[in-house]
């Protein structure tokens, strides 16, 4: 149960009011009660690389505090491509990122959310969807289509506050990489990063990019 005292007023964080409203709702789909913080955020973005061409994806991006970490990092605003599902952050991103790309779909299928949105591989794809809401063979789709729709050894960029991978590991299909954890964050968090061990991108998510 949550404590009256726990709960921030509208007034002094709104965001985190909107995060819990939203997991209150579908604690499913949101996964956490309350946004990525700055030293998460500013971890995520230090795995993406500016001079990289491409678009960057970003997964989940909530209210926004990975998006605006990934646009002090250097990447141009024009760059990012945003999948949401909650319709409300969907009109917040858009306010607080209108260069920005964004996409109220389904990104545990962002091959088809995505379809004719890209006009060249992605340097990126970041996450904070919650992972381990969803079963092993999904998650690893999950990494395939993000590996089809970007250059080869992009990185797919996912946190947890999970003490082990949030994709069961698979060293024949792809490197994995882990951050120290993340004590400012609360609670504290890692940084996975993905690396497909395959050196071309996947052809079909492509196909239409390249035709």
């Amino acid at each position: 149960m949550l404590h009256r005292s726990a709960v921030p007023s509208p007034k002094e964080r709104p965001d985190e009011v909107r995060f819990l409203q939203s997991w209150l709702q579908n604690p499913l789909r949101t996964g956490a009660v309350s946004p990525s913080g700055r030293a998460l955020a500013r971890t995520m973005a230090s795995y993406v690389d500016p001079a990289q061409d491409g678009p960057v994806i970003e997964l989940g991006p909530g209210t926004g505090p990975v998006t605006a970490a990934l646009i002090a990092r250097g990447v141009a605003p024009e760059r990012l491509v945003l999948i949401e599902y909650n319709p409300e952050f969907c009109k917040l991103l858009r306010l607080r990122f209108p260069a920005a790309t964004v996409i109220q779909g389904d990104a545990y299928n962002m091959a088809h959310t995505l379809d004719g949105q890209l006009d060249r591989p992605a340097a990126a794809v970041v996450s904070s969807l919650p992972l381990f809401t969803r079963p092993a063979p999904e998650r690893h789709g999950l990494l395939n289509q993000a590996f089809g729709l970007c250059a080869p050894r992009a990185p797919f960029i996912q946190f947890t506050y999970a003490v082990v991978s949030p994709v069961p590991l698979a060293p024949e299909r792809f490197d994995a990489h882990v951050s120290q954890r993340i004590w400012a964050n609360l609670p504290p968090a890692r940084v996975w990063v993905y690396r497909s061990t395959k050196r071309e991108a996947a052809a079909p998510e492509l196909a239409a990019i390249s035709a």
